[in-house]
């Protein structure tokens, strides 16, 4: 069954459930090292995961606290074995009425043609300065 995904999905919802989940791992396993490491950067206490697991509890951990959350991307920047996401990001706190409005940036690292590294910038200079774009 192929994975269908609308840039407005509630990732709330989709990395919460499980057959999603899996869904969503087996179309990403041959693309992305087994042992691929996710992290955010610029957020208190925050670790490495590693594998698919670790990706989807990096997703549940920064989730916990949302009701709703959604992610578009702005633009894609292919910076050599990094490919940079410019995305905006919005969503509501669980025991909130209001919105919030990110800006984040990630970086995607391929190695031999697979995901080996995902990052995620709070806030996107930093997402810049860590492929060589900014200072």
């Amino acid at each position: 069954m192929a994975l269908q995904r609308s840039a407005e999905e509630d990732f709330v919802q989709l990395i919460a459930d499980d057959e999603r989940w899996r869904q969503v791992a087996a179309a990403a396993a041959p693309v992305v090292h087994e042992d691929v490491i996710s992290v955010r950067r610029g957020i208190p206490g925050s670790k490495e995961y590693v594998g698919l697991d670790g990706f989807r509890a990096l997703w549940l951990d920064w989730l916990a606290p949302w009701a709703e959350y959604r992610t578009a991307i702005e633009e894609a920047i292919d910076c050599g074995e990094h490919v940079l996401l410019l995305q905006r990001s919005a969503g509501r706190m669980r025991g909130s009425k209001g919105q919030v409005a990110l800006s984040p940036g990630v970086v995607w690292t391929v190695r031999a043609g697979n995901v080996a590294r995902f990052e995620v910038y709070a806030d996107r200079v930093d997402a810049l300065k860590a492929v060589g774009l900014a200072q």
